[in-house]
């Protein structure tokens, strides 16, 4: 039985807003991902006795994205507990990412539509790139982001834009071009941005969506995945998107820096901090070293001549995998890896048993491999809207991928 016919009118209608208004609120709100989270705490708390024997129903399936996200918060609190350096304050992103399986918790326990999500995508994608074309176009910003950071913000533009292709699988016949119009304002609005590093999540994507290619059924579909594809070559042809300018610009800076010109370029500084944090890495390879730890080490390496000043200017390595490894060594990086390959796994396991689950959870596979990319050239998990993003939308499609499975029973 379909938990939503047994749930007031007006309890349908909030659960359903609460899911579109995620996605639509993240890019266009400041606050719009914390009162989100929130209402979906409350909200399980609320729908528990509904919500826990579905969870434990299936427990097996999920059980190792579960571990994952407790596993990442339990190694920060022993990191913290071990260096005695302030570092328990690390552990809100953990703990936050790991609470929102309240979210999963709501969407088992009241068993929306998928379409919701589908909607709330396409409305967050166009407000988003509208808005981040004003800056780019009307008001001359050079690297847009709305009211976060360019990087981040064009990197979750095309992550929607990836999830909306995937959408097109839960719209029938003419009506997928409305996923598809989110997925090209999300293309345009990571265009706009100037954003490089989400164009290697383009080919990966790319690599998993000639392998689900069968999914896309009809000719419309696939029409819409060629239109994306020809949109994000064609800004390369096109002088005012800046496409052709970033790529030579960033090819200059490579060759800069292998030749002995100048380092302090958009591609000079990454190469220049992974260097650096390679020197780290091999003084602490087990469970990496404290913040202040790796600030007092980066002067010496500055001072001993063995890395540009510059580095002392950046927080992060722009690499997530780096990242892992200086702040919580092999450790780190092994618990930062379950936290995407966990999830993975269940998303392909969910769309091999096809029906219903396969617009969830090929969304899921892109969503992860989408952060994946980005963290080869950005530290994509910096930012708690960004961690947020990623466990909370997490959560909620593999809630509708367990759904899906249920429906196919009934």
């Amino acid at each position: 039985m379909n938990n939503t016919s047994a749930q007031s009118p007006a309890s349908t209608v909030f659960i359903h807003s609460l899911i579109f208004a995620f996605p639509f609120l993240l890019l266009i709100t400041r606050q719009g991902v914390g009162v989100c989270s929130f209402a979906f705490l409350f909200t399980a708390i609320a729908y528990r006795r509904q919500g826990w024997p579905e969870l434990l129903r299936h427990l097996t399936e999920i059980r190792g994205v579960l571990i994952a996200f407790a596993a990442a918060l339990l190694l920060a609190l022993l990191l913290g507990l071990i260096n005695g350096d302030g570092r328990l304050r690390d552990l809100e992103k953990p703990s936050r990412m790991l609470a929102a399986a309240t979210v999963m918790l709501t969407v088992l326990a009241c068993r929306p539509r998928r379409k919701a999500l589908w909607w709330g995508l396409i409305a967050g994608a166009l407000a988003g790139a509208l808005f981040v074309a004003y800056q780019r176009w009307g008001m001359g910003v050079d690297r847009p982001g709305g009211l976060i950071n360019s990087i981040t913000f064009g990197d979750i533009m095309l992550c929607m834009a990836l999830m909306c292709l995937a959408g097109t699988l839960d719209f029938a016949g003419r009506a997928a071009v409305w996923p598809g119009l989110g997925a090209l304002a999300g293309l345009t609005g990571s265009i706009a941005s100037g954003t490089r590093g989400g164009w290697v999540a383009i080919m990966f994507s790319a690599v998993l969506l000639v392998r689900y290619g069968h999914v896309l059924r009809g000719r419309l579909r696939k029409g819409l995945a060629l239109l994306a594809l020809a949109l994000l070559v064609s800004t390369y042809f096109i002088p005012q998107t800046g496409a052709r300018e970033r790529i030579d610009e960033g090819i200059s800076d490579v060759q800069q820096y292998f030749s002995g010109g100048p380092t302090y370029t958009s591609v000079g500084i990454r190469l220049e901090l992974w260097r650096s944090a390679l020197q780290l890495i091999e003084r602490h390879p087990l469970l990496g070293a404290s913040i202040p730890t790796v600030k007092a080490e980066k002067q010496e390496l500055v001072r001993s001549g063995r890395a540009h000043p510059y580095v002392l200017e950046f927080e992060h390595f722009h690499n997530d995998i780096l990242q892992a490894l200086v702040f919580g060594g092999v450790a780190g990086l092994l618990v930062w890896g379950a936290t995407l390959l966990m999830p993975f796994l269940f998303f392909r396991a969910q769309m091999h048993r096809g029906g219903g689950a396969r617009a969830p959870a090929l969304a899921g596979m892109l969503l992860v491999l989408s952060y994946f990319s980005f963290g080869l050239t950005e530290v994509i998990f910096w930012s708690v809207r960004s961690n947020m993003f990623y466990a909370m939308m997490l959560f909620l499609l593999a809630g509708l991928c367990l759904n899906a499975k249920e429906e196919s029973r009934e």
